[in-house]
């Protein structure tokens, strides 16, 4: 019956030709790509039928809308949502709004709403892999009309096939820049030192100072095993296929874990969380970190005139030089199902979203847009960070894991950290069957 209800106020707020709407008065309108070849009566029709849908949906509302909005906990985040909340009111006087800004981890965001999904905010944002779950708990309203742009045109279409589950879009592109890269301070590190951890470690520990990475991380211990050409990866049924155990492949596992373990025996090599790090480099002792876009401010401020990023370094296998690989993944929006005022809800979602805003927030946070124009303006593009982590591109893979992976790679990647074993392939042989069993 939620449904149906909802279906009725979409119907009634919006219309279907505004999957290709465009010249609304709204800030947002000048992104439609249906405007770049159609003639002066399309546009003409277009903007009445954005012009309506938004005039009836302010025609329709009695009272104050009252919305709630889930974002990242940084100073960073909380500061320009507020920023494009405030400017999404006044875009819209005729409305008394009532706003609320909640602060909630994107990791914990699809757990959080699907503990009680009518409570959880009208609209939050959350990474690409907790998008599948939302959608088949129901959690997700389904964007099947527009009233400023249309985000299947205006993003990449990564980003736009990564939100989409059996052909219907579920989620808002905001970010294509999800992964992991490094950081380092040039100052006292080498474009050559930071090509290979041989070089980097060895460039740190002569100068007593450290490198960072969460190596106990799973999110992180991926990179090394992946660049290996080994797999790991989620199945439709919610399991995962992992071979990280293997010996017949080029690069064994044990391969692989026995120079992870090498890594990490290094004093100069810190296992540490994203926190820390930042905490250390301001102190002036960690030079490197593998870390995300998330942390540029906290780089930026942290190495000064020193301030640089590249790709994941290289790592000695069997006396060769592999190239790390990575997760990638984006950021969405989604606009609740069970929200008591979904179009309100979808309006914010496309206006928090669209080119301009998501210009703002790559500038303001060091997050690389997901909207084509935004994402080749020269302020985003020619940021280190975004531009170190085009380049680990080639060696990343889309995060598609099951839950199971999570725990059983933590503990490996912890005992790799500590070299706390005796027998390697009984390790290996240990997470894989805790990664690849059936979801609990």
């Amino acid at each position: 019956m939620k449904k149906k209800l909802i279906a009725m106020i979409l119907a009634a707020s919006m219309t279907a030709t505004m999957m290709t709407g465009c010249g609304s008065k709204t800030p947002a309108a000048n992104e439609s790509a249906g405007t770049e070849k159609a003639g002066t009566e399309n546009v003409e029709s277009n903007t009445a039928a954005t012009d309506d849908a938004i005039a009836n949906l302010i025609a329709a509302t009695e009272g104050t809308v009252e919305l709630t909005l889930w974002c990242n906990e940084t100073d960073a985040y909380q500061t320009v949502i507020r920023e494009l909340v405030d400017e999404f009111e006044t875009t819209y006087p005729e409305v008394d709004f009532n706003i609320t800004i909640g602060v909630e981890s994107e990791a914990n965001c699809k757990d959080d709403v699907l503990a009680d999904v009518e409570a959880a905010a009208d609209v939050f944002v959350f990474p690409d892999d907790q998008l599948v779950d939302l959608v088949n708990a129901g959690a997700l309203q389904s964007i099947d009309a527009t009233y400023t742009y249309d985000p299947a045109k205006t993003n990449a279409s990564t980003t736009v096939e990564a939100a989409t589950v059996n052909g219907k879009l579920y989620a808002y592109p905001l970010t294509a820049s999800n992964g992991y890269f490094l950081f380092y301070n040039k100052n006292y590190l080498s474009e050559g030192d930071v090509a290979s951890w041989d070089n980097l470690l060895a460039a740190a520990e002569a100068q007593g100072k450290t490198v960072g990475m969460e190596v106990s991380g799973a999110w992180y211990l991926y990179g090394f095993f992946a660049g290996a050409g080994l797999d790991m990866y989620g199945n439709e049924d919610g399991t995962n296929t992992c071979n990280w155990n293997a010996t017949d492949t080029k690069y064994t596992g044990a391969d692989v874990a026995t120079a992870i373990s090498a890594i990490c025996a290094n004093s100069t090599l810190v296992n540490c969380v994203n926190e820390d790090a930042q905490a250390f480099a301001l102190n002036g002792e960690m030079i490197a970190d593998v870390n995300g876009t998330w942390a540029t401010t906290a780089f930026q401020e942290a190495y000064g005139d020193g301030y640089a990023a590249a790709k994941l370094p290289t790592f000695t296998v069997n006396g060769d030089q592999v190239q790390m690989g990575s997760f990638a993944g984006y950021k969405f929006v989604g606009v609740n199902a069970y929200s008591k005022n979904t179009g309100w809800a979808m309006l914010l979602a496309e206006f928090i979203t669209n080119e301009s805003s998501q210009t703002k927030i790559g500038i303001a946070t060091g997050e690389g847009p997901s909207n084509l124009v935004a994402a080749s303006s020269e302020e985003i593009a020619s940021a280190p960070a975004l531009a170190a982590l085009a380049a680990q591109s080639e060696f990343a893979s889309l995060q598609r894991v099951g839950n199971e992976y999570w725990g059983p790679a933590a503990t490996l990647g912890q005992l790799l950290v500590e070299g706390s074993y005796t027998d390697v392939q009984a390790i290996l042989d240990e997470a894989v069957a805790g990664i690849t069993q059936a979801p609990q």
